[in-house]
């Protein structure tokens, strides 16, 4: 059995609710419900959250809730992982036997369905723990720097005399969903050495944290011809 877990919790510091904030017509977590959805991998799709009000949105989109987290499962120092172990063990509890479990973002309109099936593919092919979805830095952080008392001070040293294409690839994480088996979500670290990545385009992959993300969020939409519609 296949499920893909949404967590989302109702309290957002920066972008106020941003999981149901409206997006294109709909609340976000619909476009990661629909996504869900559409792959027909899934056997459940369940949405982990504290919310009575999020609750009754996704609902009506498909989704089931069948609890409500705990409140010290809901604020802002509560990993990804606990939450998703959380559910897992609720699913145990109640006799559901899940051998893939998806964590799905609910902040991730541009998520493509595709996708989610494609890496499904790679991590039931593959022996690893994590299947994770990551997008290239386009610019080498061996050059990155931060300043201090306003003068620049590098991150790495070592780097200046290589060409760019002596460097290698750099990732980060694109913030739309991850894939493990019931034991590694137990067992594991999501960022171990027996993790690998599943590629999402630059424009595709994107995190919502500020309200200056939203606005890059907006203007993403437009580059995509209103993909998220």
């Amino acid at each position: 059995m296949n499920i893909a877990i949404i967590p989302a919790r109702i309290g957002s510091k920066r972008v106020k609710q941003k999981n149901i904030k409206i997006f294109e017509g709909k609340p976000l977590i619909y476009y990661s419900i629909k996504a869900a959805k559409k792959t027909k991998i899934f056997d459940k799709i369940l949405v982990s959250t504290d919310s009575k009000k999020i609750r009754d949105i996704v609902l009506r989109y498909g989704a089931e809730v069948p609890f409500l987290r705990p409140k010290k499962l809901s604020d802002d120092y509560t990993g990804t992982k606990d939450v998703i172990n959380h559910s897992i063990k609720w699913c145990m509890k109640n006799k559901i036997e899940a051998k893939y479990v998806c964590c799905i973002y609910p902040t991730a309109p541009f998520i493509n369905y595709k996708n989610l099936i494609k890496s499904y593919k790679l991590i039931k092919k593959k022996k690893v723990d994590f299947i994770i979805s990551a997008s290239k830095f386009q610019s080498s952080v061996f050059r990155s720097f931060y300043l201090k008392n306003g003068k620049i001070n590098k991150i790495f040293s070592g780097f200046d005399n290589k060409r760019s294409q002596e460097l290698k690839n750099t990732y980060y994480d694109a913030g739309q969903f991850y894939w493990g088996n019931k034991e590694s979500w137990t067992l594991k670290d999501i960022f171990s050495k027996n993790s690998t990545i599943f590629e999402i385009p630059v424009l595709e992959g994107f995190d919502l944290n500020t309200n200056e993300d939203w606005k890059n969020i907006i203007k993403l939409n437009k580059i995509h011809g209103n993909k998220a519609s």
